[in-house]
């Protein structure tokens, strides 16, 4: 039998809103619906079920069919009444958010993009779900899974992928209402994992060095499956000294790709020209004379170099996260903001850009760690498939809690010190240190020479 914590609420929820399919002698609007997966294991089947009492309709579960073993899919089929077909409209596309599918449910509905940058009336919202749509008798998998998006479909070329407002184009035919479209919400994995373990109310009470050394082993092995590893970072990254730590991550190879702001890039460079992070000494921890001063010294150096690159290139910068990047291959998207000095040459001040080409560097992302940045990892976590496994790492329960809050036993949140998180992180990525040999006994001629000759006191 499948394994769920939370599976016991199902009896509860049977017994619950089961009426007749008619009312005071009046016809109801009736569907019937199936699901099937790790239904029961990942909660999917009471989350249906509650979406329907939620939305004031009512159900009968006419067949069900648990898998014997954890691998096993199971199966539900599921009759829903409401008052009346608008009611049951909205229950249909709720619960098809969770996998829930019309038995018998034709193919999708399709109308053009009236302009640029506006979707048709009715226009399908997705999910970052793995979703299909149905075209003839055939399903086709949306390309490109982000959530808030329309769905851009290409009738010659039965193409379907996810299109935001700025990449709609007027006459671009988009899915309308949600018949004939299939949403697979990913189940738990069938293997332990950090994933699994971790899925649990955010607290700083973890056994943070079993799953950091859990997260080590994850991502060496996306690298190895040939995924990639992202890294979302915050200035605070600096500010606790954990730029060695990062700087060796990249060095192993573990990190693939930088999303940050213009914040950490001048800190980082501040720190590798002066030494400094906000003007403290990251090597005392006091404030450097004038040091609030360093980071507009930083910005007008390297723009005076020609930016980042050229300024490793010219020897102007000599060592941190992004002379590290440059020199290893990481490609880095700095995004701007309003608040933002300088900024830096490399950083993309168009939103709309950058957002652009984030997307465009998130194909094929395993693993994204976030690290104290709320800013830039909900702009990333809104772009990433439900697929892509997300820690955020914080030392502040509630951002932590509203980045971990998604839906998705693919997210985890952890509470610490990202000075220290880097630091171990970085301890377990190399592994083991080497064992010393054993120190040879002292022999009792040795013992009486260290006390100067004379035998030692029993």
């Amino acid at each position: 039998m499948e394994r769920g914590h939370l599976a016991a609420r199902l009896p509860d929820a049977l017994d619950r809103a089961r009426r007749p399919a008619t009312q005071g002698g009046a016809e109801m609007a009736t569907e019937i619906i199936e699901v099937r997966g790790h239904i029961i294991d990942s909660l999917v089947l009471p989350r249906i079920l509650d979406e329907i009492l939620n939305h004031a309709g009512n159900f009968e579960v006419l067949d069900v069919d648990i898998g014997k073993q954890r691998m096993d899919v199971s199966y539900a089929r599921i009759r829903v009444t409401a008052s009346d077909q608008k009611q049951l409209k909205e229950i249909l596309a709720a619960v098809r958010d969770h996998g829930a599918q019309v038995v018998g449910e034709g193919g999708v509905t399709l109308a053009q993009a009236p302009a640029d940058g506006i979707f048709p009336d009715g226009f399908y919202v997705t999910t970052n779900y793995p979703t299909q749509v149905r075209y003839g008798e055939e399903w086709i998998p949306v390309e490109h899974q982000r959530m808030d998006c329309g769905i851009r479909f290409d009738p010659q070329r039965l193409r379907a992928e996810t299109a935001k407002f700025c990449q709609v184009r007027a006459g671009d035919w988009f899915v309308t209402g949600s018949t004939g479209v299939r949403v697979v919400p990913p189940g738990r994995s069938r293997e332990r994992s950090i994933f699994e373990f971790m899925s649990s109310e955010v607290s700083s009470e973890k056994p943070k060095h079993a799953i950091i050394r859990e997260l080590a082993q994850e991502m060496r092995e996306a690298r190895a499956a040939g995924k990639k590893n992202l890294l979302v970072a915050g200035p605070a990254v600096v500010h606790t000294g954990a730029v060695p730590s990062v700087v060796g991550l990249i060095e192993a190879g573990v990190i693939d790709l930088l999303f940050a702001g213009n914040a950490l890039a001048v800190h980082d460079i501040e720190n590798a020209l002066f030494g400094t992070s906000l003007g403290v000494d990251l090597e005392h921890a006091l404030s450097a004379e004038r040091g609030h001063e360093h980071h507009i010294r930083a910005i007008n150096r390297i723009r005076d170099a020609g930016g980042i690159r050229a300024a490793v290139e010219s020897g102007v910068l000599r060592s941190g996260i992004m002379h590290a990047c440059i020199r290893h291959g990481v490609e880095f998207v700095l995004a701007g903001s309003i608040r933002d000095d300088g900024p830096l040459p490399e950083v993309i001040t168009d939103v709309i850009e950058a957002q652009q080409r984030m997307m465009a560097l998130t194909e094929g992302v395993q693993i994204a760690l976030m690290a104290a940045t709320a800013l830039h990892a909900i702009a990333t976590g809104n772009i990433l498939p439900a697929t892509t496994h997300i820690i955020y790492v914080d030392i502040n329960p509630g951002v932590v809690t509203k980045l971990a809050d998604r839906g998705s036993f693919q997210t985890v949140g952890l509470v610490t010190d990202v000075g220290l998180f880097f630091g171990d992180l970085l301890e377990q990525v190399r592994g083991p240190e080497p064992v010393a040999p054993p120190r040879p006994r002292m022999r009792r001629s040795m013992v009486a020479a260290g006390n100067g000759g004379r035998r030692a006191r029993r």
